[in-house]
């Protein structure tokens, strides 16, 4: 079981560090839920600089969907069942605090080039 945790650790930390979301929005993850229709409203806020090309709502929720799928993220539900919202999930809250250093490490610049590249291949 500790083998499949530090997996699931591991994979979590790897979608925090490569997602286009800085720091701010995982905190406020923390307090309230957001949609990304809001995130996508207030990108210059919650987006990495290389990451102001987005535009499109959708874009951002085939990123929350990534998170989703490995377990940082979770939907919100109200007394209708899903909304648009997400939040973050404990497995999240866990990187977050025991990695401090995830949004402060600097990537050299070809690893941000293939990024910036994959990001503007990709279907929106």
């Amino acid at each position: 079981m500790l083998l499949i945790d530090k997996k699931i650790f591991r994979r979590a930390k790897k979608g925090i560090r490569n997602c286009p979301f800085n720091l701010l929005l995982f905190q406020s993850l923390q307090k309230e839920s957001l949609s990304a229709q809001n995130v996508f409203e207030k990108k210059s806020k919650y987006l990495d600089k290389e990451f102001m090309f987005i535009n499109s709502s959708l874009f951002i929720e085939n990123e929350f969907l990534k998170l989703i799928k490995i377990g940082v993220l979770r939907r919100e539900v109200d007394g209708q069942g899903l909304t648009s919202k997400v939040r973050i999930t404990p497995i999240g809250r866990k990187v977050l605090e025991s990695r401090a250093d995830l949004f402060t490490k600097r990537q050299s610049f070809i690893k941000k080039l293939i990024t910036c590249i994959k990001y503007q291949l990709s279907p929106r």
